[in-house]
């Protein structure tokens, strides 16, 4: 019995356990509407795994979730809810793409200008809400969720003008070639890299028919740098410990109002990257009007309480949350049935995920229970 309770105290159990309980709730909708579980889910992971490419649009579709569930799960850990994530990556989009459409720059220096464009727009949409939180104690809950809707129309208003427009669309210039973080985009469209993948398959599969790009490397890198930044550095302690406690760490003579600010800075060039990654490695490389939310950052805040605020967690959360959302489209459109069943799927586990505390409750009971008759 104590075995079993301290299995079930630790939070991947909790995790796990969340994930079957999705599965179960989707299939006993489908059932109900006539659909046969087993079809579905079979539908599902053929269409995720069944061939690289799949594999690879996977990969890609991850990339800006792990970013901006990073981004919300950093500002949990520093005691903040950064619901504007979405925002922060809309506006970041803009700006790598201004600065994609108007600089022309070689490769080397293109790419890094781009990227920073849209990374210094995010950390500016942050500290805007970190500043408000700050000096004048405006949650940011609320201050976010506005600005994510001033970020939206915002995004419209630079698609219209006529200087980014492109005509006869709803969207803006593609940004310049150079910006491009596609891998190998030139050669493996000239005539030597299509001969040379046509000799090999598996890799044509993945190169020539997806928009396989440098995204997740550096997903992988920032996960790595905000592990080390939160748990093994002074300023790390410092934004935890505003996080955990004000006023204790006040006490302690650490500036809350300056954490505050940097913790939603951070969280705010994080899901920056995120949008511009997706400019410059994704097609069609511009923006284009919105009628609504992309739902970037908010997929970002499941991932974040799916991974239960760990930065490594994030990775795999967000590795989760694209093969649901990518292989679900393959539930439509081999038997049928509605892929709306994903998204349902999906706020299951995120409303197991939020019961978590129930498991460590029921491990203690199940410990007492197992003492009760060892004696």
């Amino acid at each position: 019995m104590q075995k079993i309770a301290n299995i079930l105290k630790k939070q991947i159990t909790s995790t796990i356990i969340a994930i079957i309980f999705g599965f179960i709730v989707a299939a006993i909708i489908l059932a109900a509407t006539g659909y046969s579980p087993a079809d579905a889910f079979t539908a599902m992971f053929e269409g995720i795994f069944s061939r690289p490419k799949y594999i690879s649009n996977v990969i890609i579709k991850s990339t800006p979730i792990i970013l901006t569930g990073l981004s919300v799960a950093f500002a949990f850990k520093t005691g903040l809810f950064n619901m504007g994530a979405e925002g922060q990556y809309i506006m970041s989009s803009v700006f790598a793409t201004i600065v994609g459409i108007k600089l022309d720059l070689p490769p080397v220096l293109q790419i890094p200008m781009v990227i920073l464009a849209g990374v210094f727009a995010g950390a500016v949409y942050g500290a805007v809400v970190g500043y408000l939180k700050a000096r004048f104690g405006i949650h940011e809950v609320i201050t976010s969720i506005m600005l994510n809707w001033v970020a939206l129309y915002f995004s419209n208003f630079i698609v219209s003008l006529k200087t980014f427009h492109q005509p006869n669309s709803t969207a803006t210039f593609t940004v310049n070639e150079s910006s491009f973080t596609t891998i190998l985009h030139k050669w493996k469209v000239s005539p030597e890299g299509i001969a040379w993948l046509k000799e090999h398959p598996t890799i044509m599969d993945v190169l020539l028919k997806t928009d396989v790009n440098i995204g997740i490397i550096v997903a992988i890198i920032m996960v790595i740098v905000i592990s080390i930044l939160l748990n093994r550095t002074t300023k790390g302690y410092e934004l935890k410990a505003v996080g955990f406690n004000k006023d204790a760490a006040e006490f302690a003579g650490i500036n809350v109002k300056k954490n505050i600010l940097h913790s939603m800075i951070i969280a705010g060039a994080i899901a920056g990257l995120a949008g511009a990654l997706s400019v410059t490695g994704v097609q069609p490389h511009r923006i284009s009007t919105m009628a609504a939310f992309e739902n970037y950052g908010f997929n970002g805040l499941s991932v974040a309480l799916i991974a239960a605020n760990s930065p490594i967690g994030c990775l795999f959360a967000g590795l989760l949350f694209a093969g649901l959302l990518y292989g679900g489209q393959s539930i439509q459109s081999t038997i049928g049935a509605p892929s709306e069943v994903i998204n349902i799927m999906i706020g299951t586990i995120v409303f197991f995920v939020a019961l978590t505390r129930i498991v460590p409750v029921l491990a203690d009971k199940l410990a007492k229970r197992g003492e009760k008759h060892a004696h």
